[in-house]
């Protein structure tokens, strides 16, 4: 029998990246220009093509509406979509390692880790620290656990990917005892902590962009460097070993890029669930089962889709704001379902 992979469209169509950059125009044109303070659409993009060399356009925005577009929202959006490509892409990526696509980014405990971390921080904290620790300790806090959760399973020389995945689940199970315990003994900082945890880009600055950007460009090179070989992990380890390929070596590169990307959206926008399920698994429904589609198009709509959940976000109950990870969920819990119902590793 044919596998699956093997059959899969794998030519990436125009109309598809296409769709995902006008996707991801509509989503920056509307963050920038919906809000409390409603800017023209002509108005934003006479701004936004004023500070590009060699155009030679002028803003028609007055001074404080041109600081509005430049210094609140355009990091905030940018910031959303580098985010949104960073979760979608790094589910992608784990999806087509452990051949599951109902696994995310966040399998191997990245969100344990980054949650005790920052856990541990807010308890820490003292009026001259503030909390500007926190983006390090969530990206520390999400590689370490990573790293804890691949000696784990690689102890006793297995080296499969259930293996890996089990040792994810432990490693999560362990670490949010640890996180439950010191929210328990410390529970002044409990509306800190989930304020974190529910996700947010409230915050975000031109340094919170600079600060993902290059881990948003190297993590994009490798997977898409990488999508022909997920397609060949596709059909088993040992079926990608007979093929040439560097099992072992591979998954240590892909699940180490993945882990890196989840890191560096965790550091800087806290925990948002779902995006890294849904964009990957809405593109294999919509395009076919080949990693040569689904790995550009998760990043183009993963970034369209969470900048868009971004302003939901910050509009459905304005002045009130609600939390990103609570818009994430309204659409991911419904869709998680809808594939654990339909999927065969839902039923299995």
């Amino acid at each position: 029998m044919t596998h699956p992979a093997a059959v899969a469209p794998t030519v990436l169509r125009p109309r598809w990246v296409v769709g995902g950059v006008v996707a991801v125009a509509v989503a920056l044109v509307l963050g920038l220009t919906v809000g409390a303070v409603s800017l023209p659409v002509s108005g934003v993009v006479g701004e936004l093509l004023s500070h590009l060399p060699f155009v030679g356009s002028k803003s028609s925005l007055s001074a404080p509406q041109a600081a509005i577009v430049t210094e609140l929202r355009l990091p905030r959006v940018v910031l959303g979509l580098l985010v949104g490509a960073l979760l979608a892409s790094a589910g992608a990526c784990y999806q087509g390692v452990f051949r599951n696509p109902l696994v995310d980014p966040y399998l191997l405990g990245a969100a344990a880790g980054a949650g005790l971390a920052v856990t541990v921080v807010i308890i820490s904290v003292t009026a001259a620290t503030g909390s500007a620790g926190l983006p390090l300790a969530a990206f520390a806090g999400a590689l370490g656990a990573v790293g804890l959760s691949w000696f784990v399973g690689r102890a006793g020389g297995r080296r499969s990917a259930a293996s890996l995945l089990l040792a994810g689940i432990a490693i999560t199970s362990f670490l949010t005892a640890i996180q439950t315990y010191l929210q328990q003994r410390n529970s002044d900082t409990i509306r800190q902590v989930y304020s974190w945890i529910l996700g947010r880009l409230t915050t975000a600055d031109w340094g919170d962009v600079l600060l993902v950007l290059p881990y948003f460009l190297i993590t994009a090179a490798v997977l898409l460097a990488h999508r022909r070989v997920l397609d060949v992990l596709a059909v088993g380890d040992e079926e990608a070993a007979a093929l040439g390929v560097p099992v072992a070596r591979t998954r240590l590169v892909l699940v180490a890029t993945a882990s890196m990307a989840t890191a560096a959206a965790v550091s800087v926008s806290g925990l948002i669930a779902f995006v890294g399920i849904i964009i990957p698994h809405a593109v294999r429904l919509a395009t076919g089962s080949s990693y040569r589609i689904i790995i550009p198009l998760s990043i183009l709509y993963g970034a369209a889709f969470l900048a868009l959940a971004d302003l939901v976000a910050r509009t459905a109950l304005a002045p009130a704001e609600i939390p990103i990870g609570v818009v994430t969920a309204f659409v991911g819990a419904p869709f998680f379902i809808l594939v654990l119902r339909t999927s065969p590793e839902g039923r299995a």
